[in-house]
């Protein structure tokens, strides 16, 4: 009998040989035969589930992201508690910091598809399109804070939100080149957070 192959798995055996290529090599190492190699398949595997390297590449980084909002929701559902709108928050904003190997390849990969960003509209696309909703998330966790007196109320939840993000989001260079630690990074981020909720 023929061996019966779990699609979603094999996609997401491809989706992950492409990040470790994209996360050592960049995106110019990307073509549907060197992913076919690196995920140990068949080059008509690859064909059969992506027709275009495009197509791969989009899949891939939704996967990422995928995989990405499942950590952070184990994460807060392994504390046992049910979580308030600062550990949320805090848990998303670390997510997005390279504090090991897993965050650094990933950071890697989204510096490279940024660049990819910047000459494909589809891309571009893509890459920004969680951006409005994780914003407006963020922005709601800090309004629940607001209705519950952790957060002052005179301040503009969609505004700190956007900081939030573009705090986090500035500690991978730093981290990279060198500048400051993961653990420096994250208390500063401790630090912002701390200013912001009052408790």
């Amino acid at each position: 009998m023929p061996k019966q192959v779990d699609h979603e798995q094999r996609r997401g055996q491809i989706a992950e040989a492409l990040l470790r290529l994209t996360a050592r090599e960049g995106l110019e190492a990307v073509s549907l035969r060197h992913v076919a190699t690196e995920a140990g398949v068949s080059m008509g595997a690859v064909q059969h589930y992506f027709k275009t390297k495009d197509e791969m590449l989009l899949f891939a980084l939704r996967y990422q992201d995928d995989l990405r909002e499942r950590r952070i929701t184990a994460s807060l559902a392994t504390a046992g508690v049910s979580p308030t709108p600062r550990d949320i928050l805090r848990a998303c904003l670390v997510e997005i910091i390279p504090t090991d190997e897993r965050s650094t390849s990933e950071w890697l990969v989204g510096v490279a598809y940024f660049i990819r960003a910047l000459a494909s509209s589809s891309m571009a696309a893509v890459y920004t399109e969680g951006m409005p909703k994780l914003f407006e998330f963020f922005a709601d966790q800090i309004r629940q804070a607001q209705s519950s007196g952790e957060v002052s109320p005179e301040l503009d939840a969609g505004r700190e939100a956007e900081i939030l993000w573009a705090l986090a989001d500035a500690q991978g260079t730093s981290i990279l080149l060198g500048q400051r630690t993961p653990s420096e990074a994250v208390a500063l981020l401790d630090y912002h957070l701390a200013r912001l909720f009052r408790v």
